[in-house]
């Protein structure tokens, strides 16, 4: 009934460009890529994407910066999440830094030591609809 938003993104929709940094790895650097990533192991760096989905999971660590369409954190952030149209925290995410979202999902529980940032459409000029005829 409420929900009549597009469908949640999955990494099932970026079949043959998803990535994975495992449990038991640590990656130090930039990351920049198309698709989805999803963290499971530790990320020192930025995590920038065009048009993708970055996944933190539980046990997950970045420490810098993510930049993506649709940014789900259910692990530890440390560092700025810019989610140009979705962001999801579940109920262990843990981020210290700035959010800003186009559209923000919170489960009870999740943690936020930073600003909440909204980030609005841009503005539109008020136009009639054009069955819509001048009235004399």
């Amino acid at each position: 009934m409420f929900n009549k938003a597009k469908p949640k993104p999955d990494l099932q929709r970026f079949s043959g460009k998803t990535s994975v940094i495992a449990a038991d790895a640590e990656v130090t650097g930039d990351l920049r890529f198309q698709g989805a990533v999803q963290i499971d192991g530790r990320l020192c760096g930025n995590l920038i994407t065009s048009g993708g989905l970055v996944r933190v999971s539980h046990g997950g660590q970045v420490e810098g910066e993510i930049r993506a369409q649709h940014v789900v954190v259910d692990g530890h952030v440390t560092g700025d999440v810019h989610a140009a149209e979705h962001l999801e925290l579940g109920s262990q995410a843990r981020v210290r830094g700035n959010l800003f979202y186009g559209l923000m999902e919170m489960a009870m529980g999740a943690e936020v030591e930073g600003k909440l940032c909204h980030l609005r459409e841009e503005a539109r000029p008020l136009e009639l609809p054009v069955s819509v005829e001048a009235v004399e």
